[in-house]
């Protein structure tokens, strides 16, 4: 019996009058791990933004757990976005970039692989599955995964088949449909609530891109806060404001309808940011567009039932591990196959046991020119290997203790980056992951040069 077959029968047998949590997953758009006046590590005083200023996700990490190596999918939003819906890495379902890749015209060494461009109808996203737990199921906001949008793939409400020309709309005292969306997602709960149903909700804020589209009040205020800064920091720190705002005033609307108490509120980014790493914060290496601390670890904050005020978790998470968790928080019992994320219901309520996942290593996989040249990461106990088309070349760091990723010690631990190196192979190979290919036409001597933060520059290269 096919996974849909299941829902349909499970979607006309739901009787179950048992009230269930709500789920609220407040997904940010390009946020750094430190671009929240949030600490996001309790020994990492990096850890968090001295500029920008969110107020109101301070009240709510102080109500919450707070996860200090959480990981994105992946350093591009449609991935990540692909990744959150299926529950699968971005490497098996072969989505690996979210712009256009390069070509053998460009001339670079290699050529990335070709990756889709649309959820396909027979994958099983998040939303069905929980419809099959009698939850009432929104997405509002930035969709990306084109595939005729939300409702094609289990949402009862969305905003359409809608992408980043969506943050360019909204100006003024709306700044990228903040609270617009919130006053959709308000609504939305009112009335699942009126009718007895637990709901899901996704919110896909637009924000940070078009950061010039924040609101005039915040715009004025930081100007004044940071007069020597660049227009793009002033700008985007004025743009996090107001999306703490939105999320505030979501927030109090729960609070207003009594459904705080029995609703998950989930606050995560999509990758790095676009002025991550040495960019805009030194703690971390990179940025979005690659597999640099920068460019993946990202904040998680989780508020919900029986979970302790201001408390953390040390483990390493990913974005992929939340498929599991809302079936746990729901009570779904059948879950499709080919997840490869673990549930952390148990570790949110203060277990320390390590997150059961098909396999105990992470991997990463980003065979593009972005924000370095193309290459994977693999992830296990205090190492981090990271692996690099264009040379072959492994780096190594012990990610516990170089947060920052300045020492490569793959050559003082040659037995331990080969059995990583072999295990990144092995993985890979088993997804079927597309890797990239030597280039007929490559141009001698040409080279990329990697934004600011991610990896040596070199010369002679083009910025993309």
């Amino acid at each position: 019996m096919t996974f849909r077959l299941l829902l349909a029968l499970s979607l006309t047998a739901f009787t179950s009058a048992e009230e269930k949590p709500n789920i609220l997953f407040l997904l940010s758009d390009d946020q750094d791990w430190a671009g929240l006046s949030v600490a996001m590590h309790p020994d990492v005083p990096g850890s968090k933004s001295l500029t920008f200023q969110t107020p109101n996700l301070e009240k709510f990490a102080a109500q919450s757990i707070r996860f200090s190596a959480a990981y994105a999918p992946s350093p591009v939003c449609s991935p990540t976005r692909i990744s959150l819906q299926t529950g699968m890495t971005c490497a098996r379902l072969q989505w690996t970039k979210a712009a256009p890749v390069l070509t053998a015209a460009d001339g670079y060494k290699l050529i990335p692989p070709v990756h889709r461009k649309a959820i396909r109808e027979d994958e099983t996203t998040i939303a069905e599955v929980l419809k099959t737990a009698g939850y009432a199921t929104a997405h509002y906001g930035k969709w990306h995964l084109s595939g005729g949008g939300p409702e094609q793939h289990g949402y009862d409400e969305s905003d359409g088949d809608t992408g980043n020309e969506q943050s360019g709309r909204f100006k003024g005292y709306n700044p990228v449909d903040i609270y617009g969306m919130g006053t959709r997602a308000a609504a939305f709960m009112e009335k699942s609530n009126e009718a007895g149903k637990p709901f899901f909700i996704q919110m896909s804020y637009n924000a940070l891109h078009s950061p010039e589209n924040a609101s005039p009040e915040s715009i004025a205020k930081f100007t004044a806060l940071m007069p020597n800064s660049p227009e793009r920091i002033i700008q985007r720190a004025a743009l996090t404001y107001d999306l703490d705002a939105g999320v505030g005033k979501l927030l109090a609307d729960l609070d207003a309808l009594g459904l705080r108490e029995n609703t998950y509120v989930i606050y995560m980014s999509d990758n790095g940011g676009a002025g991550g790493g040495s960019r805009g914060n030194p703690t971390l290496r990179g940025g979005k567009g690659d597999l640099w601390e920068g460019g993946i670890r990202v904040p998680l904050i989780i508020r919900g039932p029986g979970i302790s005020p201001d408390s953390w978790c040390h483990q390493r998470t990913v974005g992929f591990d939340l498929f599991p968790t809302f079936c746990a928080i729901a009570g779904v019992g059948t879950l499709p196959e080919n997840l490869e994320g673990g549930s952390i219901l148990s570790q949110l309520h203060g277990s320390t046991a390590p997150i059961k996942r098909p396999r105990e290593e992470l991997v990463f996989h980003f065979p593009h020119y972005q924000g370095d040249t193309p290459h994977s990461a693999i992830y296990l106990g205090d190492y981090k290997l990271l692996h690099f088309y264009e040379t072959g070349e492994n780096q190594l760091f012990n990610i516990t203790s170089d947060i920052g990723e300045k020492s490569d010690i793959a050559k003082d631990l040659p037995e331990i980056t080969s059995d990583l190196a072999k295990k990144l192979t092995t993985n890979l190979t088993e997804a079927k992951a597309q890797l990239p290919t030597e280039n007929p036409q490559a141009i001698p001597g040409k080279t990329y040069v990697m934004a600011k933060g991610g990896g040596k520059k070199r010369p002679g290269g083009k910025r993309r």
